[in-house]
């Protein structure tokens, strides 16, 4: 890996040797980060060469714990387009308002950037398996990707997880366990059952390649916004690995000189049936607590202990952000309005960062002028479809059929 450093501690700045398999830190229990020599990143590529390299968050490789010469086990994710939402926007009484939809990625959600990263880095360590906990999407992007580097996989789910993520997984050869609880549970269950294996824990933030692979979206945005910061950046947030990546990868690109403004305005939303985040917020602490019973439609917010809840607080202090809580009326409300103005279909935890544009109108803290990005973590299809009108059943007879459109159409 010609320009990692070494990987730190985020909290007690302890330094891991980056050839090994590194998980928590061992000194404090805390996640770890990849660092590199961001000064020899910079003399050795410059910003305006990547346009020239194949699509792809692997354009950024020398700011991944890729080896040299290393083959990413890859699907082609990234690139994802930068929609302008200027219908939306006009709802909100706003001017400049962008999504980041990552719902076109292979495996349909943001998952596939972190999988990729880490199935290639499990890869290279020569691990015999791997082993995700799962709200749904990270469960079938792992199988996608370790059955593309031909690695074994299992997954554990809560037993409501939605039916395509796990057909996602099964599909993919990963055998498959759920589980009574939430994630939580099911990430108590893969730490004994990978450390008795010798497989590698995939779990959010307890290794630091998924944070590399999720970092590559704010690598891109910074690109896609001709290396410029929007003023905020709106994050559904469960876990919180995609926040603290995109966050790291404006702080690298500022420290490189490829950025020179400061990092957007942060905000966290999460569903009101499970935001531990959101309460931590409200009441100043240091960081998040357990959150009981967690109840919400958009499984990847159904995460009640992200284990990086200190680190998720501090981005959002540093940025003068802030943390949301939205009804699950509102995710519903939210993921219809979007489709009808923009033709966007997404799942319920990007239509949660939708519904936060109308709790910040309601606050007045947005003005018209203010370069906004949400997030777009997954597509719709990764769902079954909401409870829609039925469609319309036409008669055999063609006349009666133009007929009866076009009294349908004029009404």
């Amino acid at each position: 890996m010609r320009f990692v450093t070494h990987i730190e501690c985020t909290r007690c700045g302890h330094a891991h040797d980056p050839t090994r398999v590194a998980t928590v830190c061992g000194t404090c229990g805390q996640m770890l980060a990849v660092r590199y020599d961001l000064g020899q990143v910079a003399a050795h590529v410059r910003r305006d060469q990547l346009s020239a390299r194949v699509p792809g968050m692997y354009r950024f490789r020398e700011l991944l714990p890729l080896l040299p010469d290393e083959e990413p086990v890859t699907l082609g994710e990234g690139g994802t387009p930068l929609l302008p939402l200027p219908r939306l926007a006009a709802h909100f009484g706003l001017r400049h308002l962008w999504a980041k939809d990552e719902g076109q990625n292979p495996t349909g959600t943001f998952k596939a950037r972190g999988l990729s990263m880490a199935i290639t880095r499990a890869r290279s360590l020569g691990t015999r398996g791997v082993m995700i906990p799962s709200a749904g999407n990270a469960g079938g992007a792992a199988a996608v990707y370790a059955a593309r580097a031909g690695l074994r996989a299992a997954v554990v789910v809560p037993r409501e997880t939605p039916a395509a993520a796990v057909a996602e997984a099964l599909i993919a050869g990963a055998r498959v366990f759920t589980i009574e609880g939430s994630i939580a549970t099911a990430g108590q269950v893969v730490s004994g059952s990978a450390a008795a294996l010798g497989w590698f824990d995939l779990s959010t933030l307890k290794e630091p390649y998924r944070l590399e692979g999720k970092k590559t979206i704010g690598l891109e945005l910074a690109e896609q916004l001709e290396w410029t910061t929007p003023d905020l950046l709106i994050y559904p947030t469960g876990g919180g690995t995609g926040l603290l990546g995109i966050a790291k990868a404006y702080e690298e690109l500022r420290a490189m000189g490829w950025l020179q403004r400061p990092l957007p305005r942060f905000v966290a939303v999460q569903a009101e049936g499970c935001a531990p985040v959101v309460r931590a917020w409200l009441e100043k602490a240091a960081t998040t607590t357990p959150w009981e019973h967690p109840v919400t439609s958009a499984a990847g917010l159904r995460v009640p202990a992200p284990f990086a809840g200190r680190q998720i607080l501090e981005v959002l202090r540093a940025t003068s952000g802030g943390a949301i809580a939205v009804s699950e009326a509102a995710i519903a409300d939210a993921q219809r309005l979007l489709a009808r103005l923009e033709g966007v279909w997404v799942a319920p935890e990007a239509a949660a960062a939708v519904s936060a544009l109308g709790v910040l109108k309601d606050r007045r803290d947005l003005s018209s002028d203010l370069r906004i990005v949400l997030i777009v973590t997954g597509t719709g299809i990764k769902y079954v479809p909401p409870a829609l009108p039925s469609p319309l059943a036409l008669p055999r007879s063609d006349d009666a059929a133009v007929a009866t459109i076009c009294r349908a159409l004029r009404e």
